[in-house]
């Protein structure tokens, strides 16, 4: 009972005692409040102020093939549009970039768009990603022999002058030896070339149309419906000669033959006051290739085989065998030089006895002709002509016989003549 009233008092003499000075009895801790922190939006980028320069005569020219992308650019005064196209490489992190329109002479942008380009794919290179590329000015890709000017115009340097249409003219005198006879004429001549390659290396070319007509001194005409041949390379040669003067050595020899015809040839043949008319039905040759070029254009052959001939003038058929020797020679690259050359003879069979001329009369032909690409009227090529001939004939009746001689020259314009196909796919221009 003691003990407990004790312990009571101590207590009570405890609580009785002050804090030291200084301390404060510490307030009961609360839980912290959480507060709400809104998002804070991302700072605008900062605008492009990219300035693309336009390209110049040395700038590099985008590739022909490949995908071409639409580029939207910051506006500068040369292209306020904003409109390009870009050929990149995404390895190397760079962009050929050509203006989307032409430009004019001071290197500002017109309103009409590039020619000769394929459609660039849009949305397919937005500003974020090609303000990580580097941007090189260059001039826009041009199709296989075509070119492309700084200014973004397009131009064709390349022709095929074996698919055409033409019309030209020329002076053409003739001097006829026997007569000793200077004659004043002039050509009109127009037509259509066609030519296109075949399976197993074999090349086709079809003439349509082929017509000269001859006005003022001694007036005729020479035309034919249809012409078409096809030449080819055998890769087995006919023949294998070995020599054995020495060492032994083999040599092949190759038969690339092909086949020649014409269909409805006509012609008009004068000398002094009388004339003859000539319509070849049909005509048909074999024709054997002593040489020709890699892509077959460019030929040496000869050719042989008869024809089916009326003689309108005295109303009977004959049949007509020839021969020939000919050439057609393609001499660049770009196709601005040809030349073309042959001496035919011919002789005339199971005619009728026609009064003042042999029973089977015969003709020798001979020509050597020159045509060069001078310049171009929208992109269709207008070329110079130089053509000599030399024809010895005793088929017209009460004329004399012999040489015939004629020097022509003129202009001929020449539409639809596509590019060659071994046309260079990227060129700086005429090589």
């Amino acid at each position: 009972m003691l003990v407990s009233a004790v312990t009571l008092g101590c207590a009570f003499l405890l609580g009785q005692v002050e804090a030291p000075e200084g301390t404060e009895p510490q307030a009961p801790v609360e839980a912290p409040v959480e507060e709400t922190v809104e998002a804070t939006p991302p700072a605008a980028p900062e605008p492009w102020d990219f300035q693309m320069a336009v390209p110049n005569a040395s700038s590099p020219q985008q590739p022909y093939g490949g995908q071409v992308r639409c580029l939207a650019l910051p506006p500068t005064p040369a292209v306020p549009s904003g409109a390009w196209r870009a050929h990149c490489d995404d390895v190397k992190r760079e962009c050929l970039v050509s203006p989307a329109h032409e430009l004019d002479v001071e290197g500002h942008e017109k309103d009409q768009p590039l020619q000769r380009v394929d459609r660039c794919v849009p949305n397919l290179m937005p500003t974020e990603t090609a303000r990580q590329y580097r941007m090189v000015p260059a001039i826009a890709e041009a199709p296989p022999g075509w070119y492309r000017d700084e200014r973004g115009r397009v131009l064709q340097y390349n022709f095929d002058l074996h698919r055409r249409v033409y019309v030209g003219g020329a002076w053409a005198p003739r001097w006829v030896r026997e007569t000793d006879r200077l004659e004043e004429r002039v050509r009109v001549d127009f037509g259509v070339d066609l030519e296109w390659p075949g399976d197993s290396d074999r090349l086709h070319r079809m003439t349509l149309l082929d017509t000269e007509l001859y006005l003022g001194d001694a007036p005729s005409y020479e035309a034919t419906l249809l012409r078409y041949d096809f030449r080819s390379q055998n890769d087995a040669p006919l023949f294998r000669v070995t020599t054995f003067y020495g060492r032994p050595r083999r040599f092949d020899i190759y038969a690339n033959l092909g086949f020649w015809m014409e269909v409805l040839h006509g012609e008009q043949a004068r000398r002094e006051d009388v004339h003859a008319d000539f319509l070849s039905v049909v005509a048909t040759n074999v024709t054997l290739d002593l040489w020709h070029s890699s892509d077959l254009v460019s030929y040496v052959r000869l050719r042989a085989g008869p024809a089916l001939e009326r003689d309108r003038t005295n109303g009977f058929f004959t049949l007509v065998p020839a021969a020939a020797l000919e050439g057609d020679l393609t001499l660049d690259r770009d196709g601005f030089h040809h030349v073309r050359f042959g001496a035919e003879a011919q002789k005339v069979l199971f005619a009728e006895a026609v009064e003042g001329r042999p029973l089977r009369p015969e003709r020798l032909r001979l020509r050597a002709s020159y045509e060069v690409i001078a310049l171009a009227i929208n992109d269709q090529p207008v070329s110079l002509t130089l053509d000599g001939r030399g024809t010895w004939r005793d088929d017209v009746a009460n004329a004399p016989a012999g040489w015939e001689w004629s020097a022509q020259a003129g202009l001929r314009f020449s539409m639809w003549a596509p590019a060659r196909r071994s046309a260079p796919s990227s060129s700086p221009g005429k090589g």
